[in-house]
Protein backbone atom coordinates (compact mmCIF):
# COMPACT_ATOMS: atom_id res chain seq x y z
CA UNK A 1 0.00 0.00 0.00
CA UNK A 2 1.35 3.10 -0.72
CA UNK A 3 0.65 6.30 1.08
CA UNK A 4 1.73 10.31 0.09
CA UNK A 5 1.76 12.93 2.79
CA UNK A 6 -1.40 14.76 3.32
CA UNK A 7 -1.93 17.81 5.07
CA UNK A 8 -4.73 20.74 5.22
CA UNK A 9 -2.69 22.94 3.64
CA UNK A 10 -1.53 20.28 0.85
CA UNK A 11 -5.75 19.39 0.62
CA UNK A 12 -6.16 23.00 -0.44
CA UNK A 13 -3.38 22.91 -3.24
CA UNK A 14 -4.90 20.13 -4.83
CA UNK A 15 -8.36 21.23 -4.70
CA UNK A 16 -7.36 24.46 -6.21
CA UNK A 17 -4.90 22.41 -8.67
CA UNK A 18 -8.14 20.78 -9.36
CA UNK A 19 -10.23 23.60 -10.21
CA UNK A 20 -7.88 24.43 -12.85
CA UNK A 21 -7.80 21.11 -14.54
CA UNK A 22 -11.36 20.50 -14.78
CA UNK A 23 -12.69 23.46 -16.54
CA UNK A 24 -11.94 22.46 -19.99
CA UNK A 25 -14.55 21.05 -22.39
CA UNK A 26 -15.20 17.40 -23.13
CA UNK A 27 -13.44 14.95 -25.36
CA UNK A 28 -13.88 14.75 -29.38
CA UNK A 29 -12.36 11.41 -29.98
CA UNK A 30 -14.50 8.71 -30.75
CA UNK A 31 -14.38 5.13 -31.98
CA UNK A 32 -13.67 4.85 -35.79
CA UNK A 33 -11.45 7.55 -35.14
CA UNK A 34 -8.06 7.24 -37.16
CA UNK A 35 -4.62 7.69 -34.69
CA UNK A 36 -2.47 10.86 -36.61
CA UNK A 37 -0.23 10.23 -39.05
CA UNK A 38 2.49 12.69 -37.14
CA UNK A 39 6.19 12.18 -36.67
CA UNK A 40 5.97 14.32 -33.96
CA UNK A 41 6.31 11.82 -30.75
CA UNK A 42 9.80 10.98 -29.27
CA UNK A 43 10.76 8.07 -28.13
CA UNK A 44 13.99 8.45 -25.63
CA UNK A 45 15.54 11.03 -27.37
CA UNK A 46 14.21 14.06 -29.62
CA UNK A 47 15.63 12.55 -32.63
CA UNK A 48 14.36 9.32 -32.10
CA UNK A 49 10.73 10.14 -33.83
CA UNK A 50 8.08 7.95 -33.51
CA UNK A 51 4.64 7.58 -35.69
CA UNK A 52 1.71 5.72 -33.53
CA UNK A 53 -0.11 5.30 -37.14
CA UNK A 54 2.80 3.45 -38.68
CA UNK A 55 3.17 1.36 -35.03
CA UNK A 56 -0.83 0.61 -35.04
CA UNK A 57 -1.79 0.37 -38.59
CA UNK A 58 -2.37 -3.58 -37.81
CA UNK A 59 -3.06 -5.32 -35.07
CA UNK A 60 -4.23 -4.48 -31.64
CA UNK A 61 -2.46 -1.89 -29.09
CA UNK A 62 -3.02 0.79 -26.35
CA UNK A 63 -2.32 4.18 -25.98
CA UNK A 64 -2.67 5.45 -22.34
CA UNK A 65 -2.63 9.37 -22.02
CA UNK A 66 -1.40 10.97 -19.01
CA UNK A 67 -1.28 14.93 -17.88
CA UNK A 68 2.53 14.71 -16.84
CA UNK A 69 5.35 12.35 -16.05
CA UNK A 70 5.86 11.95 -12.62
CA UNK A 71 2.76 13.37 -11.45
CA UNK A 72 1.77 11.38 -8.68
CA UNK A 73 -1.15 9.83 -10.17
CA UNK A 74 0.22 8.72 -12.60
CA UNK A 75 3.36 7.36 -11.06
CA UNK A 76 1.98 5.92 -7.98
CA UNK A 77 -1.62 4.30 -9.84
CA UNK A 78 -2.48 5.03 -14.02
CA UNK A 79 0.47 3.36 -15.50
CA UNK A 80 1.83 0.93 -12.65
CA UNK A 81 -2.19 -0.68 -13.52
CA UNK A 82 -1.41 -1.10 -17.04
CA UNK A 83 2.68 -2.52 -16.09
CA UNK A 84 1.10 -4.81 -13.84
CA UNK A 85 -1.87 -6.02 -15.34
CA UNK A 86 -2.18 -9.69 -15.97
CA UNK A 87 -3.57 -9.13 -19.23
CA UNK A 88 -1.08 -6.85 -20.69
CA UNK A 89 0.55 -9.03 -23.37
CA UNK A 90 -3.03 -9.44 -24.84
CA UNK A 91 -3.37 -5.74 -25.68
CA UNK A 92 -1.04 -5.85 -28.64
CA UNK A 93 1.48 -2.82 -28.86
CA UNK A 94 0.98 -0.56 -25.63
CA UNK A 95 2.67 3.42 -25.48
CA UNK A 96 2.59 5.54 -22.92
CA UNK A 97 2.09 9.24 -24.02
CA UNK A 98 2.93 12.73 -22.11
CA UNK A 99 3.43 16.14 -23.05
CA UNK A 100 6.78 16.21 -21.98
CA UNK A 101 10.42 16.00 -23.17
CA UNK A 102 12.02 12.84 -24.40
CA UNK A 103 14.69 12.71 -21.62
CA UNK A 104 11.82 13.33 -19.50
CA UNK A 105 9.72 10.15 -20.32
CA UNK A 106 12.74 8.28 -20.87
CA UNK A 107 13.77 8.61 -17.09
CA UNK A 108 10.24 8.17 -16.33
CA UNK A 109 9.66 4.66 -17.93
CA UNK A 110 13.13 3.92 -16.61
CA UNK A 111 11.99 4.89 -12.94
CA UNK A 112 8.52 2.31 -13.37
CA UNK A 113 9.71 -0.53 -15.54
CA UNK A 114 13.49 -0.44 -14.84
CA UNK A 115 14.12 -3.98 -16.49
CA UNK A 116 11.69 -3.40 -19.45
CA UNK A 117 10.07 -6.43 -18.56
CA UNK A 118 6.18 -5.05 -19.76
CA UNK A 119 7.45 -3.66 -23.15
CA UNK A 120 5.67 -0.72 -22.90
CA UNK A 121 7.27 2.01 -23.98
CA UNK A 122 7.40 5.58 -22.91
CA UNK A 123 6.32 8.66 -25.62
CA UNK A 124 7.28 12.30 -25.52
CA UNK A 125 4.72 13.99 -27.34
CA UNK A 126 6.89 17.45 -26.20
CA UNK A 127 4.56 20.08 -28.50
CA UNK A 128 1.15 18.37 -27.51
CA UNK A 129 0.25 17.96 -31.32
CA UNK A 130 -0.35 14.39 -31.51
CA UNK A 131 -2.54 15.10 -28.31
CA UNK A 132 -4.32 18.25 -29.93
CA UNK A 133 -4.91 16.38 -33.06
CA UNK A 134 -7.07 14.09 -31.16
CA UNK A 135 -8.50 16.60 -28.93
CA UNK A 136 -6.79 15.37 -26.07
CA UNK A 137 -5.23 18.73 -24.68
CA UNK A 138 -6.52 20.67 -21.51
CA UNK A 139 -5.79 23.97 -20.57
CA UNK A 140 -3.41 23.43 -17.52
CA UNK A 141 -0.90 26.42 -18.37
CA UNK A 142 -1.62 27.91 -15.05
CA UNK A 143 -0.37 24.73 -13.44
CA UNK A 144 1.88 23.59 -15.76
CA UNK A 145 2.82 26.30 -18.14
CA UNK A 146 1.37 24.89 -21.28
CA UNK A 147 -1.23 22.52 -22.03
CA UNK A 148 -1.29 18.99 -21.07
CA UNK A 149 -2.34 15.84 -22.20
CA UNK A 150 -6.15 14.30 -20.46
CA UNK A 151 -6.44 11.24 -18.80
CA UNK A 152 -7.14 8.46 -21.29
CA UNK A 153 -6.65 5.03 -22.49
CA UNK A 154 -7.72 4.24 -26.12
CA UNK A 155 -7.57 0.58 -27.35
CA UNK A 156 -6.38 0.79 -31.46
CA UNK A 157 -7.15 -1.92 -33.80
CA UNK A 158 -5.57 -1.57 -37.54
CA UNK A 159 -5.01 2.28 -36.71
CA UNK A 160 -8.56 3.01 -35.46
CA UNK A 161 -9.93 3.61 -32.16
CA UNK A 162 -12.43 0.55 -30.71
CA UNK A 163 -12.58 2.04 -27.43
CA UNK A 164 -12.16 5.32 -26.03
CA UNK A 165 -11.99 5.90 -22.15
CA UNK A 166 -11.26 9.61 -21.22
CA UNK A 167 -11.59 11.15 -17.63
CA UNK A 168 -14.67 13.42 -18.42
CA UNK A 169 -12.93 15.99 -16.06
CA UNK A 170 -8.93 15.87 -17.84
CA UNK A 171 -7.43 13.87 -14.87
CA UNK A 172 -9.42 12.67 -12.00
CA UNK A 173 -7.31 14.22 -9.55
CA UNK A 174 -9.58 14.70 -6.49
CA UNK A 175 -6.87 15.41 -3.50
CA UNK A 176 -9.83 14.85 -1.09
CA UNK A 177 -12.10 11.68 -1.53
CA UNK A 178 -10.11 8.07 -1.67
CA UNK A 179 -11.73 5.48 -3.89
CA UNK A 180 -14.68 3.64 -2.56
CA UNK A 181 -13.19 0.46 -2.18
CA UNK A 182 -10.32 -1.27 -0.43
CA UNK A 183 -6.81 -1.49 -2.17
CA UNK A 184 -7.48 -5.67 -1.65
CA UNK A 185 -10.22 -5.46 -4.04
CA UNK A 186 -7.36 -5.47 -6.82
CA UNK A 187 -4.11 -6.19 -7.02
CA UNK A 188 -2.74 -3.45 -9.39
CA UNK A 189 -5.08 -0.39 -7.67
CA UNK A 190 -3.39 1.67 -5.25
CA UNK A 191 -4.85 3.81 -2.75
CA UNK A 192 -2.56 7.49 -2.47
CA UNK A 193 -4.27 10.30 -0.28
CA UNK A 194 -2.89 12.47 -3.07
CA UNK A 195 -4.37 12.32 -5.48
CA UNK A 196 -7.20 9.72 -5.07
CA UNK A 197 -7.39 7.83 -8.78
CA UNK A 198 -10.74 6.19 -9.19
CA UNK A 199 -10.75 6.66 -13.07
CA UNK A 200 -12.27 5.50 -15.45
CA UNK A 201 -9.48 4.98 -17.67
CA UNK A 202 -7.36 2.54 -15.25
CA UNK A 203 -6.46 -1.23 -16.73
CA UNK A 204 -8.81 -2.90 -15.06
CA UNK A 205 -11.71 -1.56 -17.22
CA UNK A 206 -9.47 -0.41 -20.00
CA UNK A 207 -7.61 -4.41 -20.56
CA UNK A 208 -10.08 -6.51 -18.59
Amino acid sequence: MFRLPFSRASASVSLSVSRAFHSSRPLAVSQGDSIPDLDVLTENSPGNKVNLASELASGKGVIVGTPGAFTPGCSLSHVPGFLNHPKLKDAGKVFVVSVNDAFVTKAWGESLDPHKKSGVRFLADASGEFNRQMDLLFSSAKVFGNDRSKRYALVVEDGRVVKAFVEPDNTSVDGMSPPPFPTAFHPHSYYTDWPACFIVSRAEKVLG
